[in-house]
């Protein structure tokens, strides 16, 4: 992540102009700078990283390199941007749409409807037996990377609904009893606001049934293998990855993760 007040040459000062008419306002100025977004990726990539001294990754990686200021504000950028790329017509006349100029809007230059950006709620919750935190991992996880579990609420379904069923579809458990913990905006796969939870089971019914079209896999981890997993630094490429570990800790995933470990241990 780069804030740049260089003056863009070649490729991308010819592209100034548009450029700056498709930036966005990804939110609140801080520090007393307004702050904008830019899709450049119709621009030369070679060009783009000697501009900004560094490289492209992909965005899931980029969150275990990232500050805890700046994780936030390249995901509501990344959500932000692909809203506008995929609303650029009306869903009920079929006319094109328009921005206004901080972008965080969107009018059907026909029928005046409004547009805003949207996020699908999805509940992720922490699963314990009391001694155990259970993790599972799909198959599009990096290798080894074990998370909380997490689906999308169906329409008109409740918080504690939504919870009780994945758990219950995902891994054949049945929960006893839940508590909230903290919400967070996520980009992925389509921009999310993530409820985190945690959730009780019996230990005498901990027994898993892990449903293979939806995790490739799951399973119950001790207070010492997650605690290791918690002291191993982030893998960010080359060579192989632990055997397991954990999601970025900007995620919420790992502050409820976080959070269990402090709880078993006061």
């Amino acid at each position: 992540m780069r804030f740049l007040n260089e003056e863009p040459s070649g490729n991308l000062q010819n592209h100034r102009t548009q450029n700056l008419r498709r930036a966005v306002s990804p939110g609140e100025p801080r520090n007393n700078q307004a702050q904008f977004c830019l899709d450049i990726g119709g621009l030369d990539q070679a060009a783009a990283e000697e501009l900004c001294g560094g490289t492209f990754v992909d965005l899931r990686k980029s969150f275990f390199l990232l500050s805890g200021a700046e994780a936030p504000l390249v995901a509501k950028a990344q959500a932000l941007l692909r809203w506008h790329k995929t609303s650029g017509f009306c869903s009920a006349t079929g006319q094109p749409t328009h921005r206004n100029q901080a972008g965080s809007q969107r009018t059907c230059s026909s029928s005046a409807i409004i547009y805003y950006p949207k996020m699908s709620p999805v509940v992720i919750v922490l699963v314990s037996d009391g001694e155990r935190c259970l993790l599972g991992r799909q198959a599009t996880f990096p290798r080894g990377m074990y998370s909380a579990l997490a689906g999308f609420c169906d329409m008109g379904e409740t918080l504690e609904e939504t919870l009780s069923r994945e758990v219950a579809e995902e891994v054949g458990l049945e929960v006893k009893s839940f508590s909230f913990s903290s919400s967070q905006h996520w980009p992925f796969p389509q921009s999310s606001f993530m409820m985190a939870c945690h959730a009780s089971v019996s230990p005498a019914h901990s027994q898993l049934c892990v449903d293979h079209s939806e995790l490739e896999d799951a399973r119950w981890f001790s207070q010492q293998e997650v605690l290791s997993a918690l002291q191993t630094p982030p893998h960010r490429g080359g060579g192989a990855p632990p055997p397991f570990w954990l999601p970025p800790k900007h995620a919420v995933a790992h502050r409820l993760i976080t959070e269990w470990i402090q709880n078993t241990r006061s």
